[in-house]
């Protein structure tokens, strides 16, 4: 009986395996940035790496992840669970954000800015990563303040999740909703 049990756990995990594997390949992971990081003990220097990853599904989902380890593939892997576990719903209006936000992070500071259909998205480096990650296609964006890459990546990712929903917002204003709606959205309607 006990192994016949066994048999049939590793059957479900077999079973499992395939899911796993099919949710990972619809999600969106990109390592934005690799450090090797030194610490000096006694017989030398022991090098670590940093892999800053960010992971999203295009459609409006995004989350940031740091790992650390004493190699690459298992920083990677680390920094992609944690991007996992943060992956955040951020509100979108078709293509582009709801509005503007100026977001800070330690010194690093992110302005993201709506833009009509049709501008692409106007960004560098880890901005860009988050933004298009988040399944963004019209934004202008500017990282002023500190180039740390790390900071910039979640100064992008603060000013993201604390976008607010038009509707909701509308609602909380009591104002009609195409009053608090980007100007272009409007003629759409």
């Amino acid at each position: 009986m006990p192994a016949q049990q066994q048999q049939q756990q590793q059957q479900r995990k077999r079973q499992q395996r395939p899911r796993e594997a099919e949710e990972r390949e619809e999600l969106d992971e990109r390592v934005v940035h690799l450090a090797r990081t030194a610490k000096v003990v006694k017989g030398g220097r022991r090098f670590a790496f940093r892999a800053v990853v960010v992971v999203g599904d295009n459609n409006g989902s995004v989350g940031v992840g740091v790992g650390k380890a004493r190699e690459v593939p298992e920083a990677i892997r680390k920094g992609g669970d944690r991007a996992r576990r943060n992956m955040r719903k951020i509100p979108m209006l078709g293509s582009t954000i709801p509005h503007e936000i100026v977001a800070d992070y330690s010194a690093a500071k992110v302005l993201l800015k709506p833009a009509s259909p049709g501008t692409g998205v106007i960004a560098g480096g880890g901005v860009r990563a988050v933004v298009e990650a988040a399944g963004i296609k019209d934004i202008l964006t500017k990282s002023m303040g500190s180039a740390n890459i790390l900071n910039v990546v979640r100064a992008t990712y603060k000013g993201l999740t604390s976008l607010k929903d038009p509707a909701i917002e509308a609602q909380r204003r009591g104002k009609p909703l195409n009053s608090v709606m980007p100007f272009w959205s409007r003629n759409a309607n």
